[in-house]
């Protein structure tokens, strides 16, 4: 038989905390130690969601300003090369645009018909930038093949080669940025995200290398660079859609699990844990475990081995936003 345990904690921060406890006391979904939501769960959910919003901002702009550069050099040089390097450029400018709308979703309030909140927007943001990807690995593909098939006339080489080295640098910095991001939050479609551009950095640099061949008299470089582009965006396409199809099933990595059995470790009332499940809404965790204790421990004890569990869980996994905990005497 399960014990379970609701109990509130209002810490007085201002009027704005003031505001947001009694609003959420209006909710059906409120603060209780059976699903162990701190007050500073959704400050921190809020706080991520945000500084994702800030990385997508700043690498929109970035990227978008290193296609056009791109786009401007593709028009008077006639590179196939740079021409599918800078359409993969522009959409994955683009993609920041579905993921910054969900961002901007999951700060929303959970209400009586979403009661786990919009994170899911993430993962759907993630299958629609999986689509953009591809459709990008399209064109660049087909570009490629009629230039192949008709001929390729590339000239502007020193401006070629320039186009590339900024489109690398312009990934790269994206990258660096999108991943780091991603995973100090937790939000697999911004690292998803970040991977892509920092292929895309490595695609710029095959343009450097078409750009080399043109310049020693083998035009033919450029188009088949332009393939090689198209075939590593598949791979992109390919890794990224596993990693969304992965969060999108509620697969959770390993550590998640051995996290919250390391807390339940440390609790000495905890005889064993009969099942546990985690997974993943938006960039935070959601945790179900049920936990063995003495049959003869009291309500009082069962309330503080439940707030223990979920204070130790939430050392080993910081983005653990609730852990349900039911106690089943031995």
């Amino acid at each position: 038989m399960s014990e379970r345990h609701d109990h509130e904690q209002v810490e007085t921060r201002g009027a704005w905390a003031r505001a947001r406890h009694a609003l959420a006391e209006r909710l059906p979904f409120g603060h209780s130690h059976e699903g162990h939501g701190h007050d500073e769960g959704p400050d921190d959910a809020l706080a991520s969601s945000e500084e994702g919003i800030r990385a997508l901002k700043a690498s929109l702009v970035l990227l978008m300003l290193t296609a056009l550069f791109q786009a401007t050099i593709v028009l008077f040089s006639g590179s196939v090369a740079l021409l599918a390097d800078t359409i993969h450029n522009f959409g994955d400018a683009l993609t920041a645009v579905p993921l910054w709308v969900a961002f901007a979703l999951s700060r929303r309030a959970a209400t009586r018909s979403y009661t786990y909140g919009y994170g899911r927007a993430e993962d759907l943001a993630g299958v629609v930038i999986v689509g953009v990807i591809f459709f990008s690995a399209c064109v660049a593909g087909y570009e490629s093949v009629m230039k192949l098939v008709e001929g390729s006339a590339v000239s502007n080489v020193g401006w070629i080669a320039t186009a590339a080295i900024v489109g690398f640098a312009g990934n790269e910095i994206v990258a660096r940025w999108r991943i780091s991001v991603g995973e100090r939050i937790g939000s697999a479609a911004l690292v998803a995200d970040g991977q892509h551009a920092r292929t895309d950095g490595f695609t710029s640099l095959a343009v450097l290398l078409g750009a080399v061949g043109v310049w020693l008299g083998y035009p033919i470089v450029d188009p088949l660079v332009g393939l090689g582009i198209t075939v590593a965006i598949l791979f992109i396409v390919k890794d990224s859609a596993l990693s969304i199809w992965r969060r999108m099933m509620d697969s959770v990595d390993p550590e998640v699990v051995e996290g919250i059995e390391r807390a339940a470790d440390e609790i000495p009332q905890i005889e064993g844990i009969e099942s546990l499940r985690a997974r993943w809404v938006g960039h935070r965790v959601y945790g179900e475990v049920v936990v063995r204790v003495p049959r003869d421990l009291s309500v009082a004890e069962a309330a503080r081995i439940k707030e223990k569990l979920y204070e130790a869980a939430k050392r080993a996994l910081p983005k653990l936003e609730r852990l349900t905990v039911e106690t089943d005497p031995s």
